[in-house]
């Protein structure tokens, strides 16, 4: 029986297979110590890494909504994905596009549930971060524009029916399992899925007001940089704590995930200083974020050297996205999400493909290392994940602009600001 376990516990880890789906396990203390502060390092990555994030680069007189925002979409996912979100995206089923509903307010999982070597509550709790932070993603395309009711009932929506089905395919024993592509921590899943929802909202919302004829200056660039480091600072969470185990794959996992945000920082650094004359810190906390997204899907698949390529090609293309390709297809993403991480999120799926080395997991081979089809497979992945985002969000968005009446604030209230016109509060009170 031991060694029937241990080999199913190998299985698991070299195809990636979701640990829910493994039934009944022994728990190890070790491992659900780390997977329990991985979960909280990443669910402080959502109401304080990206609220102060997105909130530094918003407008002043819309900081408060862009934190609200994030807020209500951390509760909202939160709710959501223990009601049903977890059932739809890893309830066993034998369909590939989905889960079941078996599993329904967590029915069937109490304190004695196990999957893999942790505590199946635990599981649920650290993937349901991941669904808070991937809605919380797109917000970052359409700050300054978007009413608050309309934002709460397509938080619901888009977990429901845009998040919980990649996941399931991704994560939950889908048709991207099946076809063997490999995400160790989200490319696919949070920031492709999130970054083309984020722009489909956006080009659906159109422009703000004044957008290319007026500076939109961000309140405070020394939040955005804390936030930058927050946001870092969880992200070990987010890809370490992927292995589910404490562990030399999640030992690799944080060293390659900061490995590649420094490589990524420092290159759009000096694309930046290059090209525009200034090193800016706003580029600089851009340029670590796009290197974390870089590297998600590849964290538990490559090593040092892949997470070097990652990040030198994810800072410039980060800078590229946002300074170059936004500005020439005048498409208004107001905090870049698309620019950040569904670019970000592309490259680096499709890297994964290219430096995935099975001296750090086993099975988990890339172009570089003789498996021409591993490429091939993470592009069907991407073309897969960014058709149905675009599509899938397009008929939620749809919805919601039905059930509350449009999405879009009154052009009075976006002049004046959504702060004091929604909230009836100010981020700061100036004499």
């Amino acid at each position: 029986m031991m060694f029937k376990h241990c080999m199913l516990t190998i299985g698991l880890i070299m195809f990636n297979v979701c640990p829910a789906l493994a039934g009944e396990g022994t728990i190890d203390t070790g491992n659900t110590a780390w997977v329990i502060m991985s979960t909280a390092l990443v669910m402080m990555m959502t109401p304080a890494g990206l609220a102060l994030f997105y909130g530094g680069m918003s407008r002043y007189k819309n900081l408060l909504n862009t934190i609200a925002m994030t807020l209500v979409a951390y509760c909202l996912a939160s709710v959501v994905w223990v009601a049903w979100g977890y059932s739809l995206a890893f309830g066993e089923s034998d369909s590939l596009l989905i889960g079941n509903l078996n599993h329904l307010f967590l029915a069937g999982i109490d304190i004695n549930s196990v999957s893999g070597s942790i505590p199946t509550l635990i599981f649920v709790l650290f993937q349901m971060t991941f669904a808070c932070i991937s809605i919380a993603i797109v917000l970052g395309s359409v700050v300054d524009r978007m009413k608050f009711s309309s934002w709460i009932l397509f938080t619901i929506l888009w977990i429901t029916f845009v998040y919980a089905p990649v996941c399931n395919w991704a994560w939950g024993g889908g048709w991207m399992h099946h076809i063997g592509a490999l995400d160790f921590a989200g490319g696919n899943v949070v920031h492709i899925n999130a970054g083309v929802s984020g722009l489909v909202l956006a080009l659906v919302l159109g422009k703000r007001n004044g957008y290319g004829k007026e500076a939109m200056i961000p309140s405070s660039v020394a939040f955005t940089a804390l936030g930058a480091g927050l946001l870092w600072f969880g992200w070990f969470g987010f890809n370490a704590g992927s292995e589910l185990a404490a562990d030399g794959v999640a030992a690799s996992a944080f060293m390659v995930t900061n490995t590649a945000a420094s490589i990524a920082g420092l290159a759009w650094l000096f694309t930046e200083w290059k090209i525009s004359g200034k090193p800016t810190v706003l580029g600089l906390a851009s340029g670590a974020v796009a290197g974390l997204v870089g590297i998600t899907p590849a964290a538990g698949f490559v090593s040092l050297g892949g997470a070097f390529a990652i990040g030198t090609v994810a800072g410039v293309l980060g800078y590229i996205g946002v300074a170059v390709i936004k500005q020439k297809l005048g498409y208004d993403d107001s905090l870049d999400a698309f620019g950040i991480h569904g670019l970000c999120g592309i490259w680096g799926a499709l890297a994964t493909g290219l430096f995935a080395t099975p001296t750090v997991t086993e099975g988990a081979v890339g172009l570089f290392y003789g498996n021409s089809k591993q490429l091939g497979i993470q592009l069907i992945s991407v073309i897969g994940t960014a058709a149905f985002a675009a599509i899938a969000t397009l008929i939620v968005i749809y919805i919601t602009k039905i059930l509350t009446g449009g999405i879009r604030v009154d052009p009075d209230e976006e002049r004046s600001g959504l702060d004091n016109a929604i909230h009836g509060e100010r981020g700061f009170e100036i004499e």
